[in-house]
């Protein structure tokens, strides 16, 4: 496969992001009327004005147009990445006890006020792209208030790792779950993969000693604790982490391949890179079992039912581009290139809605595309398909 491909195949990432993805949420998830964005259109193009605003979509909001700004340049995406900081400042952080509420009602006020570590994470995520955009001293002293407030108040010193959520004033919450799909138990790898994320990109612009020190523990936590002998990673742990789960997630194994690739690499040291990268290339090829002969990654397979949900939901594409392309680039395996391309062709092919813009929510086995879920809602967001090419991007051209 010759540079001039691999070019190519970036050329398109880069088309589908400027001309696609970010025109999308800027021209049509701006919330004039209430400020920051909308948190909802349906499927059929429709917006919900008075959806609740979520942290989450708005942080990642946030990381979106501020990466974008740091590798594209462009005004319009400092502008929008500047809208998504300035109204989760002004909104989302809770001045009385410190962290963000989980969400607002669309006027911007507290709705739900729980702390959930998930959220908190990504809020750090996206002020500290910022903060790499634009060199925003506030955005950076944020980002590290909610670091040490994760730290101060969902870090297990018996058991280690993360609480999965507590009440607004940091208390025990009763019901954990992220969502009404998840398990309610105290400790998840979704969480724990979304804060070494943000834990990592802090890291770049604040070379703190606790903070390198819980990305080292927090890659301890995935050798020891979450990835399993079959290269799969658990999904839901008890305190003790005892795993209570039996569902593999491949698109969440294959973003966690090249992301603790990432947190090994930035730390800068070559004994937990010895540790990590034959882990990396063991969980990408276990995620692999959940490629398809066109290309595409199935969502998910719950092994104690031996049932399969064959969807191929927006998020896990965009992750197998990045992973496949992160076991290319660092250990020159083609067969992961061609690999990444070929999910590029799927999403190119099926995923794209060619119509009403963006990415379809999913596509169901019969090959038709999921129009009961949402085209932007308090998920469905830029940040997995935005991220893609802006990683595509910077690699190349850092080669």
């Amino acid at each position: 496969m010759s540079s001039c491909e691999v070019g190519g195949f970036v050329d398109a990432l880069r088309r589908e992001l400027t001309g696609d993805i970010l025109p999308f949420w800027m021209n049509r998830m701006v919330d004039a009327k209430n400020g920051g964005f909308l948190s909802r259109i349906a499927c059929s193009g429709r917006p919900t004005e008075d959806a609740p605003k979520g942290a989450v979509l708005n942080a990642r909001l946030l990381w979106t147009f501020a990466a974008a700004y740091r590798v594209l340049g462009g005004r319009e995406y400092l502008d929008m990445a500047t809208r998504a900081r300035d109204y989760l400042l002004e909104h989302f952080i809770d001045g009385q006890y410190g962290g963000v509420y989980w969400s607002l009602d669309h006027t911007g006020r507290p709705l739900e006020t729980k702390k959930q570590t998930y959220a908190i994470g990504f809020a750090i995520y996206g002020l500290s792209e910022y903060h790499r955009a634009t060199g925003d001293g506030q955005s950076l002293r944020v980002a590290i208030d909610l670091f040490h407030a994760i730290e101060r108040h969902a870090f297990d010193e018996l058991y280690g790792g993360y609480v999965e959520a507590l009440d607004r004033r940091w208390q025990p919450l009763e019901d954990m779950r992220l969502s009404e799909k998840d398990a309610n138990l105290s400790k998840t790898m979704n969480t724990h993969l979304h804060i070494i994320e943000p834990y990592t990109n802090l890291y770049r612009v604040w070379k703190d000693p606790l903070l390198e020190r819980r990305v080292r523990d927090l890659l301890s936590v995935f050798v020891d604790k979450i990835i399993q002998g079959d290269g799969h990673l658990g999904l839901f742990f008890d305190e003790r982490w005892q795993l209570q789960s039996n569902i593999v997630s491949y698109g969440h194994d294959i973003e966690a391949s090249w992301l603790l690739h990432e947190a090994s690499l930035e730390l800068g040291d070559a004994d937990w890179l010895q540790a990590v990268e034959p882990l990396v290339i063991k969980i990408a090829d276990a995620a692999a079992q959940g490629i398809q002969a066109d290309g595409s990654i199935i969502y998910e397979h719950d092994r104690t039912a031996g049932h399969y949900d064959r969807d191929r939901h927006w998020w896990p594409q965009a992750e197998a581009v990045v992973g496949y392309y992160n076991i290319y680039q660092h250990f020159g395996d083609r067969n992961a290139l061609r690999r990444a391309m070929a999910a590029w062709q799927y999403i190119d092919r099926h995923m794209i809605d060619r119509t009403a813009g963006e990415w379809h929510w999913s596509i169901l086995p019969d090959g038709s595309p999921n129009t009961r879920e949402d085209k932007a809602g308090f998920w469905k967001c830029p940040y997995h398909n935005s991220r893609m090419a802006l990683e595509l991007i910077e690699r190349t051209e850092r080669s």
